[in-house]
């Protein structure tokens, strides 16, 4: 049920009040004009939430990518979090991963024809990646975790609202997960519910819709997670040796590995196909280490004989694949678990078209030829 998330500590409300003042007055200076928001003659999509954390930005992103890249040329701008590298980069397909950070390294390597950079200055990001020298030219930018960054004002903004942390049920850092007050959801084009049960009922899209309190602008979609098949981590562009969860025996046992901000939906989706499910959890985005390595092929042995596997993320699969103290043998028993994202209640085609055609309106040729237009006029 939604809200089943949600934990708050109530004795640290004084530091989450000092906290939204702070916020408040941030974005009073924007709304005010006093602090600038820069547009863009290139379509920017942002994609985010007002929580930390766990909301599903990244398959929500991919989702962008699938959907736009078959007819505009695509580029995805992140900060690059807890990577090793500073100011504007612009990622190939042999950047390592400590460079650009997990996430951005996730899109490069599955959508290798999509330019994908990082820069903690998003204007800045924007201004390279269209530059001349950016072959071939971007058409679109997605921004990747930019709702609070006010800086750019992008065409489209995209809250994410993760069904079980329903944000007006929860609170502001440091007592709950909220950046910013419930108000924030104001600024957003598009709110997602995210990670809704596949069989909801219409009462709770009634109960939702009537919750989050959208203005008239602003369009209201629900979305599931779906999964695709089990790779080995060893060799995962290999399709030989794929499995679906359903070819997971009720007698095979799982340790369930990941490093993200909310493993809970995982864990529970995966009890549906096995009940001997062992966890090993580690903060996001968390850099293995050879005495966490050693952790999980410890825990891994103590499940005992019989059939077993690892199942991890695929954004912890960017941080184990080429760890140099991981263990051969460990390595061939993890598994990667592909997550994507499904839209409810027939949404789909009232999304895509959303999307598409304000990339289209927007796009560089489609205002040249606007400008050519009112010159002529």
């Amino acid at each position: 049920m939604e809200g089943d998330f949600i934990k708050i500590n109530k004795w640290l409300y004084p530091l989450s009040f000092l906290y939204g003042m702070g916020v408040n007055l941030r974005n009073q200076l924007f709304d005010w004009e006093m602090l600038p928001s820069r547009s863009y003659n290139v379509p920017v999509i942002s994609i985010g939430n007002i929580t930390v954390g766990g909301t599903g930005k990244t398959p929500h992103t991919e989702y962008l990518i699938k959907l736009l890249q078959k007819d505009f040329q695509v580029a995805v701008l992140s900060r690059g979090y807890k990577r090793q590298s500073k100011g504007f980069v612009l990622a190939t397909p042999d950047t390592p991963m400590s460079k650009i950070g997990d996430e951005p390294y996730q899109m490069k390597q599955k959508y290798p024809h999509v330019h994908v950079a990082v820069d903690a200055d998003r204007r800045n990001g924007i201004e390279q990646l269209c530059a001349p020298n950016i072959i071939p030219e971007v058409e679109v930018v997605l921004l990747d975790d930019a709702y609070q960054h006010r800086y750019v004002k992008p065409g489209i903004n995209i809250l994410l609202v993760d069904y079980h942390r329903m944000i007006g049920e929860d609170a502001l850092l440091p007592a709950g997960r909220l950046r910013e007050s419930e108000r924030g959801k104001n600024r957003a084009n598009i709110v997602i519910i995210t990670k809704c049960p596949r069989d909801i009922k219409p009462m709770d899209y009634r109960i939702i819709s009537k919750q989050i309190d959208l203005f008239p602008y602003q369009k209201l979609y629900f979305s599931t997670l779906t999964y695709g098949k089990l790779t080995p981590l060893g060799h995962p562009s290999d399709d030989s040796d794929t499995r679906t969860l359903n070819s997971l025996g009720k007698d095979e046992k799982v340790l369930l590995l990941t490093g993200i901000a909310s493993p809970q939906q995982l864990l529970h989706d995966l009890e549906q196909y096995t009940p001997h499910i062992e966890t090993v959890t580690f903060p996001d985005h968390h850099a293995f280490t050879a005495k966490d390595l050693a952790t999980i092929k410890q825990r891994f042995e103590q499940m005992g004989e019989g059939k077993k596997l690892i199942i991890t993320t695929e954004k912890d699969a960017t941080r184990l694949i080429n760890h140099s103290q991981l263990d051969e043998t460990l390595k061939a028993s993890i598994y990667i678990l592909p997550v994507e994202i499904e839209f409810l209640q027939g949404q789909q085609e009232s999304f895509n078209e959303k999307i598409i055609g304000y990339v289209r309106a927007n796009s560089r040729n489609s205002i040249l030829h606007q400008d050519k237009d009112a010159n002529r006029s």
